[in-house]
């Protein structure tokens, strides 16, 4: 196909669906990228107009331009922790808790100047298709201290071999799809523009149970990871009390309150004070009808039986 076709065909692409409610637009994206959109499945997104089935997961533009980004450039080492998560599903709180037990011996626990006192998570753990590879973004991180915190939403097979293949750490965290869609739900909608109308909550459960989601489908994502590895303390520091000095300081009312986290951006087109909501078990019986409560179980136990994954549903 000629060059001048394939481009007209992008142009007219984008110009009918660039608009949305984050202001994503034609220019933010490469030609590579904008190219390969127009061979992958899409459907209607949840706070973008599309998301694009991208290796097997629903994604927007910009992640999987990140995303082709971090595959290219990242170069893993032995020492780093990667925190892996589908979102809404507690990736804010496993930053805190996972800087807390990396820096322990650089930051007091109790100290009143600790880094998660004033900083967001986000900032300490970044994120590689939303921070450091992000808007065509290529960082040098050769120069950080071992050991590397980063965090991703990028589903197990999209991650490179090199990783795959490195000795470096994977934390994998999941919570139960009720409470993770309701999150996702009740999120997304605080992130829309005044202008369009909210989300259905009927409608997206619909779109979540058929796998539609961003990085979803939900149930694929989680057996993707291989849930093993941990952060672990000495018998010493346990007698010390440093474990509660961290469920301290990482505590979901403390980190809440912080006026970091009530004010600001530390990821772009989502305000800080969005990123903590309740972090309750069972909140999905104030929204999810029986019938709802009915479909998402039978599909919960045929995606996920016999793999040993379970969840708490209720407090």
């Amino acid at each position: 196909m000629p060059a001048s076709t394939t481009t007209s065909m992008v142009l007219n692409h984008f110009t009918k669906n660039q608009a949305n409610d984050n202001g994503e637009d034609l220019e933010r994206l490469t030609n590579e990228c904008k190219e390969l959109l127009l061979s992958l499945p899409r459907e209607k997104g949840w706070r973008t107009a599309c998301l694009y089935k991208y290796k097997g997961f629903w994604c927007q533009p910009k992640e999987i331009q990140a995303i082709i980004s971090f595959q290219k450039h990242f170069q893993p080492r032995d020492t780093d922790v990667i925190l892996a998560s589908i979102p809404k599903s507690g990736t804010t709180w496993l930053k805190a808790l996972s800087f807390a037990i990396l820096n322990r011996k650089k930051f007091a626990i109790s100290s009143n100047d600790h880094p998660l006192l004033v900083s967001n998570p986000h900032d300490l753990a970044p994120f590689f298709e939303y921070k450091l590879y992000a808007d065509k973004q290529v960082p040098d991180l050769s120069k950080l201290p071992d050991p590397r915190l980063f965090a991703t939403h990028i589903p197990f097979a999209s991650l490179q071999d090199s990783i795959k293949k490195s000795n470096c750490r994977i934390i994998y965290i999941c919570r139960n799809p009720f409470d993770t869609f309701i999150s996702s739900w009740t999120f997304s909608n605080k992130l829309r523009s005044e202008t369009v109308p909210p989300l259905l909550l009927e409608e997206t459960f619909k779109m979540f149970c058929e796998g539609v989601v961003g990085f979803g489908p939900f149930w694929d994502h989680m057996l993707g990871y291989v849930l093993e590895g941990k952060l672990g303390e000495t018998r010493q520091e346990e007698k010390e009390g440093v474990v509660e000095k961290i469920a301290s300081l990482c505590s979901f009312e403390k980190m809440k309150n912080l006026e970091v986290n009530k004010s600001g951006r530390s990821i772009k087109n989502f305000e800080n004070k969005h990123l903590f909501r309740k972090a309750e078990v069972g909140d999905w019986v104030n929204y999810l009808s029986p019938s709802m409560v009915k479909q998402l179980s039978q599909l919960t136990e045929e995606k996920l039986g016999g793999s040993g994954i379970e969840f708490k549903v209720f407090p």
